[in-house]
């Protein structure tokens, strides 16, 4: 089964163009209620800056003041602003904002007090994980993830991670993340809002509200954090020919489609290099290949820009080591005012959207297309609106969820965007991010996206009249 950007939004369609509500076994309109969820979310968001404003208005000092020229109606007054803050008829414990406010709320974090926005936003994230349970319904069958949902529910966090803990001793880590994958994001997001833990709060609201986030929802790890670690040049060296390489990289007469380069991605490995092709097209006219590799193996911080720091500083900042290194190789290949297609697994289809947002790129070179696989990649957006952006995501790989934005999300991609998800048979992670996997599963599993983005390549199918494979350096 197949979505695009519209499937996204809400209106979720079968491959063979059934209405996405016949997929629901008790006939739901699925788009409206992920409209619904929407509109939690949103309510969620004012009814939290509502208790920010109140929380401003109570411990303002003129308020303070202003209780000895008029005691009776200022006492009544606080009494109001009281009531609002902490009570059930209220806002729940909403006070936020300012020294005193976000120490109170911080103790009502601390304490588990009950607060409506926090309620709001909980229930819009149940709505999306049960539109999720549509097209997964593993989500609602009684195992380790509703198991793990009860108790997320039930605040019984420790009963949450015993849950997980048995999934991963019964079945693997692999399997039970994999399981988890496709609503990931809302889980987490969940998790956060009724936890113990004040860090993770800010992320989880992004989740709810359908904004970028700055840190992580499990911890509250700030990304800020992860980029005091990455602060490398970055550098590309172009590799001695190797024939036998070569040979495998130029396969096919037209250059292939999506699926050929991500396999001449499998070919060149995970261990710090890239690929630029130059192709004559079907019309005579010379185009440029990028094809980036995913995050390489092995330690946090490697060798390579592509370790998981960098990773992660990607997701939020699109002025990474990788991104540099890719810049700098694309300069010594590209001459100015050239088209160029972007394709990247993982961590390189990341770096492929960073370039599209720096003005610097984007007047040396025309960036006609980017093709991201598996990428985390939903909240960046290219200065070229001409710039054609695909997102390719099997459901059962958690990678994409990693910016705050699960494969099921009831929140848009921009309407010019092309994404398509589907549900892969091999549900294992990492195995289902594998690159290799992503190209069987374009040609056996869904031929049909295949097909759709091999289109929207088709003036860079052509001769291949030269191929540099670059050795990239994180300083």
């Amino acid at each position: 089964m197949t979505t695009d950007s519209e499937a996204r939004a809400g209106t979720r369609g079968a491959a063979d163009g059934r209405d996405a509500s016949e997929d629901c076994p008790e006939g739901v309109d699925t788009a409206s209620l992920a409209a619904v969820a929407r509109m939690l979310g949103e309510v969620a968001g004012v009814i939290r800056e509502a208790g920010r404003t109140v929380t401003a208005i109570a411990t303002d000092p003129q308020l303070a003041a202003s209780l000895g020229r008029s005691p009776r109606t200022g006492v009544r007054a606080v009494r109001a602003l009281a009531r609002t803050l902490t009570e059930p008829a209220g806002l729940g414990y909403a006070p936020d904002g300012g020294r005193v406010g976000r120490a109170a709320w911080l103790g009502g974090v601390l304490t588990s007090r009950e607060n409506l926005a926090v309620a709001v936003a909980v229930t819009s994230l149940k709505l999306r994980i049960r539109l999720c349970a549509v097209r997964h319904p593993e989500f609602l069958k009684d195992g380790p993830v509703r198991r793990l949902l009860g108790a997320i529910e039930a605040d019984r966090q420790t009963q949450a991670l015993r849950v997980f803990h048995r999934a991963v001793r019964a079945d693997g880590a692999e399997r039970a993340l994999a399981a988890l994958a496709p609503s990931l994001t809302e889980v987490m997001a969940w998790n956060a809002l009724v936890d113990e833990n004040p860090f993770n709060d800010a992320a989880a609201w992004c989740i709810v509200t359908g904004s970028r986030a700055e840190g992580d929802p499990l911890l509250g790890t700030s990304i800020g954090a992860w980029a005091r670690w990455d602060r490398g040049a970055g550098r590309a060296v172009a590799e001695p020919p190797d024939p036998a390489l070569l040979t495998v990289l130029d396969e096919g007469a037209d250059g292939g489609g999506i699926s050929a380069h991500l396999r001449k991605l499998t070919a060149i490995g995970n261990d710090g290099r890239m690929i630029i092709q130059r192709v004559t097209g079907p019309d005579g006219v010379t185009r440029y290949l990028v094809l980036l590799a995913g995050m390489a193996f092995g330690l946090p911080r490697n060798a390579t820009p592509q370790d998981l720091v960098g990773a992660v500083t990607a997701v939020g900042r699109n002025d990474s080591p990788y991104t540099r290194a890719v810049r700098k190789a694309v300069a010594q290949t590209v001459p100015e005012g050239a088209s160029i297609a972007l394709i990247g697994h993982s961590q390189g289809g990341i770096a492929a959207m960073n370039l599209t947002e720096i003005p610097e790129v984007n007047q040396k070179w025309r960036l006609t297309h980017v093709v991201a696989v598996g990428s985390p990649i939903d909240f960046k957006r290219p200065r070229d609106p001409e710039t054609r952006v695909v997102s390719l995501v099997n459901e059962h790989d958690v990678v994409p969820n990693l910016e705050g934005r699960s494969p099921v999300s009831v929140f848009p991609v921009p309407a010019d965007w092309l994404e398509i998800t589907w549900v892969d048979p091999a549900h294992d992670f990492p195995q289902c991010h594998n690159v290799g996997v992503y190209a069987q599963s374009l040609d056996e599993v869904v031929p049909e996206a295949r097909d759709r983005v091999d289109a929207l390549l088709a003036p860079y199918r052509g001769v291949v009249e030269e191929t540099v494979v670059f050795r990239l350096h994180d300083r």
